[in-house]
């Protein structure tokens, strides 16, 4: 192996060791690979920069804005009120993936997953189900639709560009559907009859009473001189029986109250409460009581708010940090009025209270910051509820926009590309995206990491680091036919997503997978449609694809408890695609 090969493979193990830590964004990894390559002379200036002129860069920054589109007009909210009304869990866990693998095909996957969480930790609360249950199916059924078109996820887009660049011709945007289809059906069955018994089967502990509906959120609630709970004590109030909420601490300045629930309340008295937001909206109300921790704020004028649900994230720098120490309300002008912590009773002030992953803060906020505050990636905004009204004529618009854009495509009438910028302009113009800046909603992560990240695949080419793999790869395998090594490819592009991500693998394999098919005298469309689902289709970690980590903070769930669901079905979507693969893409056509 020569130096720029050596250098080449020196720096694919440390970004994926970079990668797989989690220490640093995948976007500022991707950049130092970039940076490194240049500087060492692997690629030349214009290449190291073409990455962010490609097709697959520029589509997948468009098709970001589309589903931006779709999720902001309201289209889904038909949807979403219809899954309102289940009450059984293994019934919502079903129409869950079926609602959500169609539409994957077409929206991404991470708004979606966004979108639907807030909804099953309802119907969960509601029918006393844990959410592990629930949500790592649904971000699974997100990843088996996302492949099942070309625009579904941005590593069919990028596979397809870098297959075009080793001369292949393009694939088209159902080109994948057919087989999707059948890997969607079959994972769904899979986890509805094999995966739910090997889901774990927890709830929280901190249930109220038998009878009563469990509360969310923990907020304060300060009485003021008019409130009717003036001279009566929390028992007398019964406040759990009348309005749903169950106080959890009595507050007076500094002190907490040593009998809370027998000492009568005063003017200036905070409550720490739980319950669900709607009812403790209502008790505030009728009880005369005010969020405490919007009166610590003075309000700027009277530029209309909003309340929004937002996570903290995987790897935030919010985590371990108290309330008070975060600065959100002085960086956005938010103010936190709740918290809700899986599995855990909050019994601290909630300025004091100290960060995990996967609470879900409850925020009142200007409306003009909640661009900003969805770009932090400190924070993931789960819900919003908005002055701003989400008319049927925005959310048929988006739809109509949409199912345009993949029209056109289709029928090959305008490249992808330009049909998806066509149709961000669109929903622009037709008022889909509200008030909000469509640039502060983009994932300028994945944008980035893409630009960057594709010279990585030049550089394997001309290193020679490409043929060296692959003739390892040939004497692993020895002579057993096409059908071996595109058993290798598959598994090869499987390990290294888990490892690094979808997209990374996907520069990566590519090139492998056709100097493979050329070693064994096979056509290389089906080796790289290989690479193209098996780095979309990640399920054994919950680091190996954004959506897995996405359900595993807010569903409670393991490291393990991905590994015991994920590999089973990871080798059952191998074995079905060793068999459709070389059905829809031959080996040998024309033979």
């Amino acid at each position: 192996m020569n130096w720029p090969a050596l250098a080449t493979l020196a720096l694919i193990v440390l970004a994926m060791a970079l990668f797989a830590s989690e220490k640093l964004r995948i976007d500022l990894v991707a950049l130092l690979v970039l940076g490194a390559l240049a500087v060492l002379g692997l690629v030349a200036p214009g290449e190291a920069l073409a990455g962010f002129s490609n097709e697959a860069t520029v589509t997948v920054a468009a098709m970001f804005a589309l589903s931006l589109g779709i999720e902001r007009s309201g289209a889904l909210e038909p949807l979403i009120r219809l899954l309102l009304r289940i009450r059984r869990p293994w019934l919502l866990t079903l129409a869950m993936m079926l609602a959500i693998a169609p539409l994957g095909a077409f929206v991404k996957n991470i708004a979606l997953v966004a979108t639907f969480v807030p909804l099953a930790l309802r119907v969960c609360q509601r029918t006393r189900t844990s959410p592990a249950r629930v949500l790592m199916p649904m971000a699974f059924a997100a990843q088996m639709g996302g492949v099942c078109t070309l625009i579904g996820t941005s590593s069919n887009l990028l596979a397809d560009t870098l297959a075009r660049q080793h001369g292949l011709p393009a694939f088209g945007v159902f080109e994948f559907t057919r087989m999707g289809a059948l890997l969607a059906v079959a994972g769904i069955l899979y986890l509805m009859l094999v995966g739910r018994w090997l889901l774990p089967r927890h709830v929280d502990a901190e249930l109220p009473e038998e009878g009563a509906e469990i509360g969310k959120y923990v907020t304060e609630l300060r009485l003021g001189a008019d409130s009717p709970l003036l001279g009566r004590s929390i028992a007398e109030a019964r406040l759990g029986e009348r309005f749903g909420v169950y106080p959890l601490e009595l507050l007076r300045g500094e002190r907490r109250m040593w009998s809370p629930r027998s000492q009568q309340l005063v003017a200036g008295d905070v409550l720490l409460v739980r319950g669900d937001w709607d009812k403790l909206e209502e008790f505030r109300r009728r009880a005369g009581l005010e969020n405490a921790p919007e009166t610590r704020y003075e309000r700027d004028g009277d530029r209309p708010r909003l309340l929004a649900e937002a996570m903290v994230a995987p790897a935030s720098a919010l985590e371990g940090q108290r309330l008070r120490e975060t600065e959100l309300h002085w960086r956005y002008g938010i103010t936190v009025l709740a918290i809700h912590r899986r599995g855990h009773v909050l019994r601290e002030k909630l300025s004091d209270t100290r960060l995990a992953v996967g609470d879900v803060l409850l925020l009142l906020a200007d409306e003009e910051t909640m661009p900003r505050l969805r770009a932090d990636e400190a924070l993931v905004v789960l819900s919003e509820r908005e002055d701003a009204p989400r008319t049927p004529r925005r959310a048929l618009a988006a739809v109509a926009i949409m199912a345009a854009v993949v029209l056109v495509s289709a029928l090959h009438w305008l490249p992808i590309p330009i049909a998806a910028i066509c149709g961000a302009a669109a929903m622009a113009l037709a008022g889909c995206y509200g008030r909000k800046d469509v640039y502060e909603s983009m994932d300028w992560k994945i944008i980035v990491l893409l630009g960057a990240i594709l010279p990585l695949g030049t550089a394997i080419e001309k290193s020679g680091l490409s043929q060296w793999v692959v003739d390892g790869g040939m004497a692993l395998v020895g002579d057993h036919g096409p059908l071996a090594a595109l058993a290798m490819v598959y598994l090869l592009t499987a390990l290294l997503t888990e490892l690094m991500g979808h997209n990374p693998s996907v520069v990566l394999m590519v090139g492998i997978a056709a100097s493979v098919a050329h070693a064994v005298h096979a056509d290389p469309r089906p080796f790289v449609v290989a690479v193209a689902f098996a780095a979309a289709t990640s399920f054994a970690t919950p680091v190996g694809y954004p959506t897995n980590t996405m359900v595993y903070y807010a569903g409670g769930y393991r490291f393990t408890d991905f590994m015991k669901v994920g590999i089973p079905l990871i080798a059952l979507f191998c074995a079905l695609s060793m068999w459709l693969i070389p059905l829809f893409w031959p080996f040998h056509p024309g033979r």
